[in-house]
Protein backbone atom coordinates (compact mmCIF):
# COMPACT_ATOMS: atom_id res chain seq x y z
CA UNK A 1 0.00 0.00 0.00
CA UNK A 2 1.06 3.43 -0.81
CA UNK A 3 2.27 5.48 2.11
CA UNK A 4 -0.79 7.86 3.73
CA UNK A 5 -1.10 11.58 1.98
CA UNK A 6 0.97 14.17 3.35
CA UNK A 7 0.12 17.41 4.74
CA UNK A 8 1.74 18.99 1.56
CA UNK A 9 -0.63 17.31 -0.24
CA UNK A 10 -4.01 17.10 1.51
CA UNK A 11 -4.09 20.87 1.87
CA UNK A 12 -4.55 21.58 -2.07
CA UNK A 13 -8.04 20.24 -1.14
CA UNK A 14 -9.16 22.18 1.36
CA UNK A 15 -11.72 25.05 0.76
CA UNK A 16 -12.16 26.06 4.51
CA UNK A 17 -10.37 25.27 7.73
CA UNK A 18 -11.46 25.26 11.35
CA UNK A 19 -10.06 23.81 14.39
CA UNK A 20 -12.41 20.95 16.77
CA UNK A 21 -14.01 22.24 20.03
CA UNK A 22 -12.57 19.64 22.22
CA UNK A 23 -15.35 20.79 24.67
CA UNK A 24 -17.87 19.36 22.06
CA UNK A 25 -16.17 16.25 19.88
CA UNK A 26 -15.68 13.00 19.82
CA UNK A 27 -12.81 10.66 18.05
CA UNK A 28 -13.91 7.30 16.12
CA UNK A 29 -11.59 5.33 15.75
CA UNK A 30 -12.75 3.20 12.56
CA UNK A 31 -12.31 -0.31 12.07
CA UNK A 32 -8.42 -0.79 13.48
CA UNK A 33 -8.71 -4.62 13.34
CA UNK A 34 -6.98 -7.65 12.81
CA UNK A 35 -8.53 -8.16 9.48
CA UNK A 36 -7.34 -4.96 7.93
CA UNK A 37 -3.64 -4.89 10.12
CA UNK A 38 -1.68 -4.72 6.92
CA UNK A 39 -3.73 -1.74 6.05
CA UNK A 40 -3.53 0.13 9.35
CA UNK A 41 0.04 -0.96 9.97
CA UNK A 42 0.99 2.53 8.09
CA UNK A 43 -0.70 4.60 10.51
CA UNK A 44 -0.46 2.82 13.61
CA UNK A 45 1.91 5.72 14.80
CA UNK A 46 -0.50 8.09 13.16
CA UNK A 47 -3.69 6.56 15.34
CA UNK A 48 -1.80 6.37 18.59
CA UNK A 49 -0.91 9.82 18.23
CA UNK A 50 -4.58 11.06 17.40
CA UNK A 51 -5.64 8.88 20.04
CA UNK A 52 -3.50 10.48 22.96
CA UNK A 53 -3.98 13.94 21.66
CA UNK A 54 -7.93 13.36 21.27
CA UNK A 55 -7.91 12.05 25.04
CA UNK A 56 -5.37 14.61 26.22
CA UNK A 57 -8.03 16.87 25.34
CA UNK A 58 -10.36 15.14 27.02
CA UNK A 59 -12.38 14.13 23.99
CA UNK A 60 -14.34 10.97 24.06
CA UNK A 61 -12.57 8.19 22.47
CA UNK A 62 -15.42 5.41 20.38
CA UNK A 63 -13.92 2.60 18.91
CA UNK A 64 -15.91 0.54 16.32
CA UNK A 65 -15.11 -3.11 14.81
CA UNK A 66 -16.54 -4.33 11.95
CA UNK A 67 -18.13 -7.65 12.42
CA UNK A 68 -20.16 -10.01 9.82
CA UNK A 69 -23.51 -11.57 11.30
CA UNK A 70 -24.25 -15.18 10.73
CA UNK A 71 -27.38 -14.11 9.30
CA UNK A 72 -26.64 -10.36 7.45
CA UNK A 73 -29.27 -7.71 8.80
CA UNK A 74 -30.54 -6.12 4.67
CA UNK A 75 -28.42 -3.15 5.49
CA UNK A 76 -25.59 -5.68 5.29
CA UNK A 77 -26.45 -7.60 2.40
CA UNK A 78 -24.81 -5.78 -0.42
CA UNK A 79 -21.23 -6.08 1.66
CA UNK A 80 -21.79 -9.88 0.70
CA UNK A 81 -22.55 -8.98 -2.71
CA UNK A 82 -19.26 -7.21 -2.88
CA UNK A 83 -17.10 -8.65 -1.15
CA UNK A 84 -18.00 -12.71 -1.10
CA UNK A 85 -16.37 -14.98 1.14
CA UNK A 86 -14.60 -11.64 2.65
CA UNK A 87 -16.01 -12.18 6.37
CA UNK A 88 -15.11 -10.60 9.96
CA UNK A 89 -16.42 -13.13 12.41
CA UNK A 90 -17.01 -12.66 15.74
CA UNK A 91 -14.81 -14.08 18.37
CA UNK A 92 -11.95 -14.61 15.44
CA UNK A 93 -8.56 -12.33 15.47
CA UNK A 94 -9.92 -10.65 12.99
CA UNK A 95 -12.65 -9.03 14.26
CA UNK A 96 -10.54 -7.43 17.38
CA UNK A 97 -8.92 -4.27 17.78
CA UNK A 98 -5.18 -4.25 17.39
CA UNK A 99 -3.25 -3.83 20.65
CA UNK A 100 -1.91 -0.02 18.90
CA UNK A 101 -5.48 1.27 19.04
CA UNK A 102 -4.71 3.00 22.14
CA UNK A 103 -8.34 1.57 23.70
CA UNK A 104 -8.52 1.98 27.10
CA UNK A 105 -11.33 0.97 29.77
CA UNK A 106 -14.42 2.81 29.60
CA UNK A 107 -14.13 3.35 26.10
CA UNK A 108 -16.75 2.82 24.16
CA UNK A 109 -16.91 0.26 21.01
CA UNK A 110 -19.63 0.02 18.71
CA UNK A 111 -19.72 -2.97 16.00
CA UNK A 112 -21.41 -2.32 13.34
CA UNK A 113 -21.85 -4.95 9.63
CA UNK A 114 -21.94 -2.26 7.11
CA UNK A 115 -19.75 0.48 6.18
CA UNK A 116 -21.27 3.11 7.87
CA UNK A 117 -20.76 3.36 11.65
CA UNK A 118 -24.36 4.82 12.49
CA UNK A 119 -26.31 2.45 10.18
CA UNK A 120 -28.04 0.37 13.73
CA UNK A 121 -25.68 0.86 16.19
CA UNK A 122 -27.09 3.60 17.97
CA UNK A 123 -23.88 5.47 17.82
CA UNK A 124 -25.92 8.43 17.39
CA UNK A 125 -27.38 8.14 20.15
CA UNK A 126 -24.21 7.39 22.34
CA UNK A 127 -22.55 10.23 21.03
CA UNK A 128 -25.60 12.42 21.78
CA UNK A 129 -25.26 11.18 25.47
CA UNK A 130 -22.18 12.20 25.83
CA UNK A 131 -22.75 15.60 24.42
CA UNK A 132 -20.67 15.47 21.27
CA UNK A 133 -21.83 17.69 18.10
CA UNK A 134 -18.35 17.12 16.23
CA UNK A 135 -16.46 14.16 15.39
CA UNK A 136 -12.94 13.27 14.49
CA UNK A 137 -12.44 10.53 12.05
CA UNK A 138 -9.45 7.92 11.87
CA UNK A 139 -9.08 4.25 11.06
CA UNK A 140 -9.65 1.97 8.08
CA UNK A 141 -10.57 2.42 5.04
CA UNK A 142 -10.19 5.75 4.04
CA UNK A 143 -12.42 5.61 1.20
CA UNK A 144 -15.17 2.77 2.52
CA UNK A 145 -16.18 2.87 6.32
CA UNK A 146 -14.15 6.05 7.23
CA UNK A 147 -15.27 8.43 4.76
CA UNK A 148 -19.14 6.57 4.57
CA UNK A 149 -19.74 7.34 8.41
CA UNK A 150 -17.78 11.06 8.00
CA UNK A 151 -20.75 11.30 5.13
CA UNK A 152 -23.19 9.94 7.45
CA UNK A 153 -22.12 12.40 10.42
CA UNK A 154 -22.90 15.27 8.46
CA UNK A 155 -26.25 14.59 7.61
CA UNK A 156 -27.15 13.94 10.97
CA UNK A 157 -25.91 17.16 11.96
CA UNK A 158 -22.33 16.67 13.26
CA UNK A 159 -19.34 18.57 12.05
CA UNK A 160 -16.46 16.40 11.22
CA UNK A 161 -13.15 16.41 10.75
CA UNK A 162 -10.93 14.22 9.05
CA UNK A 163 -7.43 12.92 9.58
CA UNK A 164 -5.28 12.71 6.69
CA UNK A 165 -2.53 10.68 8.65
CA UNK A 166 -4.57 8.45 10.81
CA UNK A 167 -6.32 7.55 7.73
CA UNK A 168 -5.34 4.30 5.42
CA UNK A 169 -6.62 2.23 2.25
CA UNK A 170 -5.65 0.36 -0.58
CA UNK A 171 -4.21 3.15 -3.18
CA UNK A 172 -2.88 6.67 -2.73
CA UNK A 173 -5.42 7.63 -5.59
CA UNK A 174 -8.40 6.08 -3.29
CA UNK A 175 -6.66 7.66 -0.41
CA UNK A 176 -6.85 10.89 -2.10
CA UNK A 177 -9.76 11.21 -3.67
CA UNK A 178 -11.78 10.79 -0.41
CA UNK A 179 -9.88 13.50 0.94
CA UNK A 180 -10.54 16.01 -1.85
CA UNK A 181 -14.73 14.78 -1.43
CA UNK A 182 -14.63 15.50 2.62
CA UNK A 183 -12.83 19.13 1.91
CA UNK A 184 -14.97 19.91 -0.60
CA UNK A 185 -18.89 19.27 1.10
CA UNK A 186 -18.27 16.85 4.10
CA UNK A 187 -15.44 17.85 6.57
CA UNK A 188 -12.06 19.71 7.57
CA UNK A 189 -9.41 18.10 6.86
CA UNK A 190 -6.75 17.78 9.75
CA UNK A 191 -3.77 15.59 10.75
CA UNK A 192 -1.39 15.15 13.81
CA UNK A 193 0.49 18.17 13.36
CA UNK A 194 -2.57 20.26 12.61
CA UNK A 195 -4.45 18.41 15.92
CA UNK A 196 -1.41 19.13 18.09
CA UNK A 197 -1.51 22.67 17.30
CA UNK A 198 -5.50 22.93 18.02
CA UNK A 199 -5.98 20.90 20.87
CA UNK A 200 -3.21 22.25 22.65
CA UNK A 201 -4.61 25.93 22.10
CA UNK A 202 -7.63 25.08 22.83
CA UNK A 203 -5.99 23.79 26.67
CA UNK A 204 -4.58 27.50 27.08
Amino acid sequence: MAPPATTTTYTRYETRRRDPDPGKAALLVIDVQGHFASLAAPIMPAIASTVALCRGAGMPVVYTRHVDPPDAPRRARPLREWWPGDRIDAGTAAAELLPGAGRADGDLVVEKCTYSAFAGTGLEEALRGLGAEEVVVAGVMTNLCCETTARDAFVRGFRVFFSADATATASRDLHEATLANMAYGFAYIVDCERLEAALGKAAK
